[in-house]
């Protein structure tokens, strides 16, 4: 397979994930209260909100890649 034929897979599949699943969710240890030698954290999940707009475009790239990977083939 050619290089573009491989890249525009894997954007394929990068596009649909992130259309699939819309944000990335990861977990954070926040310090709450730090007085003296008394600490206590917290544990807080947040979520790096991710467009359908960039999924779209991701996607619609990787067809791209993969038709013209093709095309050049024949």
């Amino acid at each position: 397979m050619k290089l573009t034929v491989i890249a525009g897979v894997v954007l394929i599949v990068l596009g649909a994930i992130a259309l699939i699943y819309q944000g990335i969710s990861y977990r954070s240890r926040e310090t709450v209260l730090d007085v003296g030698p008394l600490h206590a954290t917290a544990e807080r999940q947040k979520t790096l909100p991710l467009p359908p707009v960039i999924g779209g475009v991701v996607l619609v790239g990787g067809v791209i890649l993969v038709v013209v990977g093709m095309r050049r083939r024949a």
